[in-house]
């Protein structure tokens, strides 16, 4: 599994990152994060609104920061 936090570094990029590994804590996974920062990137998912969660290559959230009981749904 691949996981990507989209976003330019903001505080809310930062607490999802948090919220995503304290999920996958929670789940007994260890799976790296990537952090994309780069716009072009960022465009090319067609994610408009950040943070972003990316799994496998698939949008999963943009523009809020998910809590982690909704984090875990989305890596079931």
């Amino acid at each position: 599994m691949k996981i990507e936090i989209l976003g330019s570094g903001c505080p809310n990029c930062k607490r999802l990152e948090e919220n995503v590994k304290i999920a996958l804590g929670e789940m007994g996974r260890k799976i790296e994060i990537d952090k994309v920062t780069e716009i072009d990137k960022i465009i090319n998912y067609g994610v408009m609104s950040t943070p972003a969660i990316v799994v496998n290559g698939e949008v999963k959230s943009y523009g809020e920061v998910k809590s982690v009981e909704e984090i875990k749904e989305i890596l079931k």
